[in-house]
C-alpha cells in the first residue's frame, strides 16, 4: 500500500516566498555591479586597446544574462505546488545553472579560439594604455567583494542556484587577475602575455560552465543524494516504531530540496488504519529530522518483496469472502471478515456474534469443520480465527 507525499504546507510556502525575495534581493545587486563593471570594461578596454579588458568585459555580459536567469528562477521557482506540479517548481533553478553553465561555456570556448588567432600575429598587436590595467585591478577588487557577498546569502539560503552564481563571481575575480597579470606584462614589453591571459581566462570559463551544467544536468537525471546522508535517512526510518525493515530507499535533488521513496515492513496482522499511522509516523520524523527534506512517500509492505511475489496467486477478497460464505453456511457475522496475506497462505479472523457463541457445541462443531476444510480441501488456507464480537 502506498500513502502519497501531501501537499507542500502553508508555513513551508511561506518560507521559500521569504527564500525568493532574498535570493532576488542578492541577485539585484549583483545586476547593479555588473552593468557598472560591463559599461567600464568595455569603454576602457576599447580605448586603450586591451582586448583581454575587452574579452574580461564580455564575460561580465554573460554574468548578467546569468543574474537575469536567477531572477527567472527565483520568481517562478518560489511558486506553490498545483495540480500539474504537486511537487513544486524548484526545477526553475535547476534549468537556470544549466542554461547558465552552457552560456558559460560558449563563452569561454569563444575566448579561447580569439585568444588562439591573436597569439599567432603579436607583431600586429596595438600598444596598450596604463588604464587598462587599473581598470583590471578594479575589476578584480569589485568582482571578489561581489563572490563574497553572494556566497554567504547562498549558503544561508542553501541555494545551488545562487552558489553557482557566487562561483561565477570568483571566476570573474580570477578571470581579472589574469587579465591584470597579461595587461602588466605586455606594458613590460612582453606583448605575448595580454592574448596567453585571454586564453587564460577563456579555459576558466569553459570549465567552470561544463562543472555547473554537469552538475544541473544530474540532478535533472535524479541523481540521489549522498550515500551518508541516504544512511542517515534510513536510519531515521528504521527507527520508527512499528518498522520492522526498510528496503528500496530512494532519493532525488529538486533544487536545494530532496524526495524521499521507501518500502517499509510491518507486522502482517495489523490494521490498515495502524499501517498508515506508521507511514505518516515515518514521514513525520524524516521531515522534522532531515530540514532538505521536502516530501516523503512510503509504501508499507507486510513482507519482504521475495515473499510477496509468492503471494501473488492467491485469491482476493471477494473470492475469499464467497468461499468462506459457503464454509459457514448460516452462521451469522457480526463484522466483516479479516484476511491476512501471509506467505503463501491467507490467514482469517471471523466474528460471531456474541450469543451464537455461548453455544459450545455449535462452536466447536464449526472449529472442526474449518479444521478439515483448512487441512484438505483447500491449499491457500492458513489459520481461521473464530472471534466473539461483545460490542458493537
Amino acid at each position: 500500500m502506498s500513502f502519497e507525499a501531501h501537499p507542500v504546507s502553508a508555513p513551508d510556502e511561506a518560507l521559500d516566498a521569504d527564500r525568493a525575495r532574498q535570493a532576488q534581493r542578492a541577485t539585484w545587486v549583483s545586476v547593479a555591479v555588473n552593468v557598472v563593471l560591463t559599461v567600464l570594461q568595455i569603454t576602457v578596454g576599447l580605448i586603450s586597446h586591451a582586448q583581454s579588458l575587452v574579452a574580461d568585459g564580455m564575460h561580465t555580459l554573460s554574468d548578467l544574462l546569468g543574474d537575469f536567469l536567477v531572477l527567472f528562477a527565483s520568481r517562478h521557482g518560489a511558486s506553490p505546488a498545483d495540480e500539474l506540479h504537486p511537487y513544486g517548481h524548484g526545477r526553475y533553478e535547476t534549468a537556470a545553472s544549466l542554461v547558465l553553465g552552457l552560456v558559460l561555456a560558449g563563452v569561454g570556448a569563444g575566448f579561447l579560439l580569439t585568444a588562439a588567432v591573436r597569439l599567432q600575429s603579436l607583431e600586429s598587436l596595438p600598444q596598450l594604455h596604463p588604464m587598462a590595467l587599473w581598470m583590471a585591478l578594479l575589476t578584480l577588487v569589485g568582482k571578489e567583494g561581489l563572490f563574497r557577498y553572494m556566497l554567504a546569502v547562498a549558503q544561508r539560503l542553501r541555494s545551488p542556484m545562487l552558489v553557482a552564481n557566487a562561483w561565477h563571481a570568483r571566476a570573474d575575480a580570477a578571470s581579472s587577475l589574469v587579465v591584470a597579470v597579461g595587461i602588466g606584462g605586455s606594458l613590460l614589453g612582453y606583448r605575448f602575455l595580454e592574448p596567453l591571459g585571454a586564453a587564460l581566462v577563456g579555459f576558466m570559463i569553459l570549465r567552470m560552465g561544463a562543472m555547473l551544467g554537469y552538475e544541473a544536468l544530474r540532478e535533472l537525471i535524479d541523481t540521489g543524494v549522498q550515500p551518508d546522508e541516504v544512511a542517515r535517512i534510513r536510519e531515521t526510518v528504521t527507527t520508527t516504531p512499528g518498522v520492522i525493515d526498510v528496503h528500496e530507499l530512494r532519493t532525488r535533488r529538486m533544487a536545494h530540496r530532496v524526495l524521499v521513496d521507501a518500502h517499509v515492513r510491518v507486522d502482517a496482522r495489523i490494521s490498515v488504519s495502524e499501517g498508515h499511522r506508521i507511514a505518516e509516523l515515518a514521514r513525520h520524523r524524516v521531515r522534522s529530522r532531515h530540514e532538505d527534506v521536502l516530501d516523503v512517500l512510503v509504501h508499507v509492505d507486510t513482507e519482504e518483496d521475495q515473499m510477496a511475489a509468492l503471494g501473488r496467486t492467491l485469491p482476493g477478497r471477494e473470492a475469499l469472502v464467497a468461499e468462506l460464505d459457503a464454509l459457514l453456511g448460516d452462521v451469522p457475522q457480526a463484522a466483516p471478515a479479516v484476511f491476512h496475506y501471509v506467505g503463501e497462505r491467507v490467514e482469517a479472523e471471523v466474528y460471531l456474534p456474541f450469543e451464537w457463541c455461548a453455544d459450545t457445541d455449535r462452536l466447536a462443531g464449526l472449529q472442526q469443520r474449518l479444521r478439515d476444510y483448512g487441512n484438505g480441501a483447500s491449499s491457500h488456507w492458513g489459520q481461521i480465527a473464530l472471534l466473539c464480537k461483545i460490542a458493537p
